[in-house]
C-alpha cells in the first residue's frame, strides 16, 4: 500500500470559500452577517492561538466575530453568567467555550449552560444525543473535519474496519459515531486497550484523538 498525504490545508481553503459564498447570499436576509462567539477563560498559550484563528476565519469569511475573555481567576458563577449573555445576544447565531477551561472549572456544567440550538462545537448533551440518534444537529467539528478530510482523500468508508483512538467526549466518541453513520464497524482503543498494534493492523482507517505525537508506529498499520 503506497502513502499519500492528505491536503488538510487545501481542503480547508476549498470550505472556506464555500462559507464565504453561503455568508455573503445568507447576510442580506437576516439583514446582518451571522454571528460566531467564543468565549476563553484564562491564558492557555494553545487556546490563544485556537481563538485568534477561529476570530480570522469568521471575519475572512464575512461573519461578525465576538471574543469574550475572562481571567483565569474566573468563578464558575462568572463564566455562566457570560454564557448565558452569549446565549441571549441576538447578534450571535453560534457561539463555543474555548476547552480546556482552567482548574477549579467544570466543563460539563458550562457546557450544558450552552444553548443547544446556539452550540458552535456539537458539545451539548442534547447534540451528542442527536448525533447518536442519527438527527440534524451542530456536530463536534474536529471529528466532523476528520470525516471531511477522508472523503476528500477519496477513502471509501462504507464497510471498512475503523479503529479510533480516544474515548473524549470532545473528539472521541463522536468521531465513533460519525464513522457508524457512514457505515463503518467501529472499534475505540484507549488507555486500556490490550495490545494496540494488534488492534490496529486488523483496521482500514485508524484516526488518532489522544493528542500524542508519534504514537503509532509504522508497523502497527
Amino acid at each position: 500500500m503506497s502513502d499519500k498525504k492528505i491536503d488538510g490545508k487545501g481542503l480547508a481553503l476549498s470550505l472556506r470559500a464555500q462559507m464565504a459564498e453561503e455568508v455573503s447570499a445568507l447576510t442580506p436576509k437576516l439583514g446582518r452577517p451571522p454571528g460566531l462567539g467564543v468565549l476563553l477563560v484564562g491564558d492557555d498559550a494553545a487556546s490563544q492561538v485556537y481563538v485568534r484563528n477561529k476570530e480570522l476565519a469568521a471575519t475572512k469569511a464575512g461573519m461578525h466575530s465576538s471574543i469574550r475573555r475572562l481571567p483565569a481567576t474566573a468563578t464558575q458563577e462568572e463564566v455562566l453568567e457570560a454564557v448565558h449573555a452569549l446565549n441571549n445576544d441576538e447578534t450571535i447565531d453560534g457561539f463555543l467555550v474555548q476547552l480546556p477551561l482552567p482548574k477549579g472549572l467544570d466543563e460539563h456544567v458550562v457546557t450544558a449552560a450552552i444553548a443547544p440550538e446556539k452550540d458552535a462545537d456539537g458539545l451539548h448533551v442534547l447534540n451528542l444525543g442527536a448525533l447518536t440518534a442519527g438527527t440534524p444537529a451542530p456536530r463536534p467539528c474536529t471529528p466532523f473535519g476528520c470525516i471531511q478530510l477522508l472523503k476528500h482523500a477519496g477513502v471509501e468508508m462504507s464497510g471498512k474496519h475503523a479503529v479510533v483512538i480516544g474515548r473524549s467526549t470532545i473528539v472521541g466518541k463522536p468521531m465513533a459515531q460519525l464513522l457508524l453513520a457512514e457505515n463503518c464497524t467501529v472499534t475505540m482503543a484507549h488507555s486500556r486497550t490490550r495490545d494496540l498494534p494488534d488492534v490496529l493492523r486488523r483496521a482500514d482507517i485508524v484516526v488518532a484523538a489522544v493528542g500524542v505525537p508519534l504514537l503509532i508506529k509504522g508497523d502497527w498499520l
